[in-house]
């Protein structure tokens, strides 16, 4: 798609959102979670026709994930559909869902990247730099970065021309693909995976969290009321 082509709302344009990236970025901390994770939050969107988003965001309680609180956004489609620049069309439902929860989760896990993109502001980032809380970045899909060789199934993700350090390839199960982990904002990328290896079930490939907004953020897209 030619970035050139696409129409965005007036007066954003892809060269602003791209500044705004940069500064995002500029903004994401990378340090220890200090506090113990007592309540976790996953948050994921999906489309729903008429050009509207529905963000679905669940609290769970740590260990048990029993359901604490579950929080449903709606909002039209406020930026069209462009690689490198989902978080502009996904982060305002889910901010407006985060600051709708009653029970607020000590860390957030996002389905998408976080630091784990070529501008280092994937969903993960961008909601995390907003609201300033901790956030995990958890995608299906890697979206930039080579794989090291795994050990103990986990692979680091790196830049390829700088080396960097951007996140982490992670296998849950045997016999699945591994998913791509990375910081959002104010978590290490060890506690990242860490986390998200003690919140996936045996037999899942997704953590829990993640599993429980993207059912919620579904079900609403398929009828169910926001």
């Amino acid at each position: 798609m030619a970035l050139s082509r696409v129409k965005v709302p007036a007066p954003f344009n892809i060269e602003r959102a791209r500044r705004a990236q940069r500064l995002i970025a500029s903004m994401a901390r990378e340090e220890e979670l200090k506090e113990g994770v007592r309540v976790v939050a996953g948050a994921d969107v999906a489309s729903k026709r008429g050009g509207r988003i529905v963000a679905g965001v669940a609290s769970l309680e740590w260990g048990s994930w029993r359901s604490l609180d579950e929080v449903v956004v709606e909002l039209p489609e406020g930026f069209p559909y462009i690689p490198t620049l989902l978080s502009f069309r996904e982060a305002p439902p889910i901010i407006e869902a985060l600051r709708r929860l009653k029970v607020k989760p000590d860390v957030v896990f996002i389905d998408g990247q976080g630091r784990a993109h070529p501008y280092r502001c994937g969903l993960a980032t961008h909601v995390g730099v907003v609201l300033d809380i901790p956030t995990v970045g958890v995608a299906k899909r890697r979206l930039f970065g080579v794989e090291g060789e795994f050990k103990d199934g986990v692979a680091t993700l790196f830049d390829p021309e700088s080396g960097e350090v951007v996140g982490a390839a992670v296998r849950t199960g045997e016999g699945f693909k591994p998913i791509y982990v990375s910081v959002g904002h104010r978590v290490t990328l060890r506690q990242a995976v860490e986390l998200t290896l003690k919140a996936t079930l045996r037999g899942k490939r997704l953590p829990e969290p993640i599993l429980a907004a993207h059912s919620l953020a579904t079900k609403a897209a398929r009828g169910g009321e926001a």
